[in-house]
């Protein structure tokens, strides 16, 4: 006896499963935002992004000679 398995998909699921994933990312999005807008936030953005450019910078002239 040949016994196959068919599988089925269900378009409807995996389209739910998708806006829950952007929904997800949506909300820790707007968290980011508002933590970074509002309070410390964007001080500590600010020296993040200092921190790294000057550290690009150092690397680079310590390649160059």
């Amino acid at each position: 006896m040949n016994s196959r398995r068919t599988h089925r998909t269900d378009p409807g699921q995996a389209t739910t499963e998708y806006a829950l994933v952007l929904i997800g990312a949506a909300v820790i999005a707007l968290l980011v935002v508002a933590w970074a807008t509002d309070g410390g936030g964007a001080g500590r953005i600010g020296e993040l992004f200092e921190n790294v450019l000057s550290n690009v910078i150092s690397r680079s002239e310590s390649i160059e000679g």
